[in-house]
């Protein structure tokens, strides 16, 4: 997916990798995905060669249902981020799946958000190339 389509200027753009490819490829199907060892069982994020408990390299991914709780969130007020508006909100989000995942909160300001609150992934489709996943309130 890389080189095909359009970039969209002033966008800080993730890395992707092998290891990361499958996540990205979900976002832009609408699907969140979570790495799972297909060893043990056991789901990471962020993806990696290797499990991190039984280090096997056998990895697949399962689709998560897309929800979870804020564990703890920071506001972003300065510096100025290319291609965002300020402030943003970030947040740690408990997935019901059991991994954490780090996210920028949407539509939910500063004032509101809160430790606990309930989450859902919503996708930004930012060019050919790149979809986010986005947080909104559950």
């Amino acid at each position: 997916m890389t080189g095909t389509g359009s970039t969209t200027p002033g966008v800080i753009r993730p890395m992707r990798n092998r290891d990361s490819e499958f996540f990205w490829e979900g976002t832009a199907a609408g699907e969140l995905r979570v790495q799972r060892c297909n060893g043990c069982g056991a789901l990471r994020f962020p993806p990696g060669p290797s499990c991190p408990q039984c280090h096997s390299f056998d990895q697949s991914y399962v689709v998560a249902a897309g929800t979870g709780t804020v564990f703890s969130y920071v506001v972003h007020r300065h510096p100025p981020v290319p291609g965002k508006e300020l402030p943003i909100v970030l947040a740690l989000i408990d997935l019901d799946e059991g991994v954490r995942m780090v996210g920028e909160v949407a539509d939910v300001s500063a004032e509101e958000i809160a430790i606990g609150m309930r989450l859902r992934v919503d996708f930004h489709r930012i060019d050919d190339d790149l979809t986010l996943p986005t947080w909104r309130k559950a």
